[in-house]
C-alpha cells in the first residue's frame, strides 16, 4: 500500500528511514501516465524503496498557460502508483511547498537559456526551485526523470552538481505511444484530429535519424527538413533546433560530430508540445500506421 504524506516533515521522516536500504525517487506533476510509471519501475531498478511526488508546481507556470487546467486526478494516480509498485508518495499543499513570505529562487544560467528558456521566461527557475526544495526534504536517493523533458533533465544535472547536493540524477529513454507519439500528460488536451497532426512530429524525428544514420551531419539542413516536416500540420512553431547534446549551445561550425541534440516544440491548437532525439545515441523512433 502506498503511503501517503501531505507535510514536509512526515516524508522527510519516511524518507531518512528508507534511506538506509536506499531510496529512488520519481518527481512529478500527476495525470499520470504509462511513461511516469516506467520511470517507477526503473527507480525501483536502483533501490529497494520508491517515493514518488505529485505537485503541480505554480512558480514553472507563465502568465496565460495551463497552470488552471492542468490535468488533475490525484485518486486514480494514487491507484497507477499502488499498481506501479511505488511505495511513498508525498502530495504536498502549495502552501507547504511555498510557505508564507517565500523569498527564494534558484537559477541556472547557460543551459537553460535555450530552447524553451527562450519562451517560457522563469519557467526553469520555477523547476529548479521546486526540484532543489524536494530534493532537500527527500536527501540522498536516486531520482529518476524522462528524457522527453531533455532540457529539464540537462538543469536539474546540472544544479545537482552545482549545489552538490547527494542525488544520483538518471535519466531514462522517451516512453512513446503505438503510433510514436510521445507520453505526456498534455496528450489530454488533444481531439483525436489535433493528435493525427502531433503524429507529424516523431515522424520528423524519425526522418532525422534516418538522414544522420545515412551520413549526413549539417545541422542546419537536418533542423531545416524536419522543420517542414512539421509546418504544415503544426499550428505555430517555437523551434526546431540541432543544438549540442551536452551544453545545448549551437553545433560548432555546423558540423555534428558524434551525436547531437534535435530538439523540437511546436502548438497544435492550444497545446505545446515537446519531443527530442540524440542523433547518434537514441534509437530510431518508432512510428504506428497513422504517422
Amino acid at each position: 500500500m502506498v503511503q501517503v504524506f501531505r507535510t514536509v516533515s512526515g516524508f522527510r521522516a519516511a524518507c531518512e528511514n528508507a534511506r538506509t536500504a536506499g531510496l529512488g525517487f520519481v518527481p512529478t506533476m500527476g495525470a499520470l501516465h504509462d511513461g511516469h510509471l516506467a520511470l517507477v519501475t526503473e527507480a525501483r531498478r536502483h533501490a529497494p524503496t520508491v517515493a514518488a511526488s505529485i505537485f503541480v508546481n505554480p512558480t514553472q507556470f507563465g502568465v496565460n498557460e495551463d497552470l488552471a487546467r492542468y490535468p488533475r486526478d490525484l485518486e486514480g494516480d494514487l491507484e497507477k502508483l499502488q499498481k506501479a509498485g511505488a511505495d511513498l508518495l508525498f502530495a504536498p499543499a502549495v502552501e507547504e511547498m511555498y510557505p508564507e513570505g517565500e523569498q527564494t529562487r534558484v537559477s541556472v544560467s547557460r543551459v537553460a537559456a535555450p530552447l524553451c528558456g527562450s519562451f517560457r521566461p522563469g519557467h526553469f527557475e520555477g523547476v529548479a526551485t521546486v526540484v532543489t526544495k524536494l530534493f532537500a526534504i527527500t536527501g540522498a536517493c536516486t531520482a529518476v526523470f524522462g528524457r522527453k523533458d531533455y532540457q529539464q533533465l540537462a538543469v536539474i544535472k546540472r544544479l545537482t552538481i552545482d549545489l552538490r547536493l547527494p542525488i544520483n540524477v538518471v535519466g531514462f529513454p522517451t516512453v512513446r505511444d503505438l503510433d510514436g507519439l510521445a507520453k505526456s500528460s498534455r496528450n489530454f488536451y488533444l481531439s483525436p484530429s489535433e493528435r493525427a497532426q502531433a503524429l507529424a512530429i516523431p515522424a520528423a524525428l524519425a526522418e532525422a535519424q534516418d538522414t544522420f544514420s545515412n551520413g549526413d551531419r549539417d545541422a542546419a539542413a537536418i533542423a531545416n527538413r524536419a522543420r517542414k516536416r512539421i509546418e504544415a500540420l503544426t499550428d505555430r512553431i517555437d523551434y526546431v533546433e540541432v543544438v549540442d547534446a551536452d551544453s545545448l549551445e549551437p553545433v560548432v561550425g555546423n558540423k555534428i560530430d558524434h551525436r547531437a541534440l534535435l530538439a523540437i516544440a511546436c502548438h497544435v491548437g492550444k497545446t505545446r508540445l515537446i519531443d527530442n532525439v540524440v542523433l547518434g545515441e537514441d534509437a530510431r523512433v518508432v512510428l504506428g500506421e497513422k504517422a
